[in-house]
């Protein structure tokens, strides 16, 4: 489906600090609480498979083959090594994966999702859209489709560096 989105390439910004602004106007503290309240409602979600957001997302990462180990699970998830040291030891000591030192390299330990946990993360991609559609009851899939396409626009122009100020 084609999204018909209107010519912005003049210099003019859309979002403006010359004026007093609410915090509910500011596209950036919106995402954020946006963000927030599908954490809050997806850790509800979770909670019958004894899974929090810090959890649920290392285990469908390395089931889906995108990350093997804690250094990448970290990179991916944008937390500290630390921390997710420590989750993947409660995923561990739930019997939902388990680490092992790899053969070819002893420094670096893999970690593999078990057959318990693999029947737990079949049931994550359910719950996520179930509250993803609770988030997006009301919009059209047109809707759906523009949100998504701004989100990755947003993205890409935040992977440059914000100009310096004229």
């Amino acid at each position: 489906m084609n999204i018909e989105i209107p010519d912005t390439s003049d210099d003019s910004p859309p979002y403006r600090c010359d004026r007093l602004q609410m915090f509910e106007e500011n596209p950036g503290y919106l995402i954020k609480l946006v963000y927030n309240a599908f954490t809050r409602a997806l850790d509800q979600e979770m909670a019958p498979l004894g899974l929090t957001a810090s959890q649920w997302r290392p285990l469908a990462m390395v089931s889906l083959g995108r990350a093997d180990t804690g250094a990448e699970l970290a990179r991916m998830t944008d937390v500290d090594t630390g921390a997710m040291t420590r989750t993947l030891d409660r995923l561990e000591a739930k019997g939902l994966l388990r680490r092992q030192r790899s053969e070819q390299d002893r420094r670096v330990v893999k970690i593999e999702v078990t057959e318990e946990g693999a029947a737990i993360t079949r049931q994550i991609p359910l719950n996520i859209a179930r509250t993803l559609n609770h988030f997006l009851r009301g919009f059209t899939e047109k809707e759906v489709e523009m949100l998504a396409h701004f989100m990755r626009r947003m993205l890409a122009n935040g992977s440059a560096p914000v100009p310096p100020p004229r």
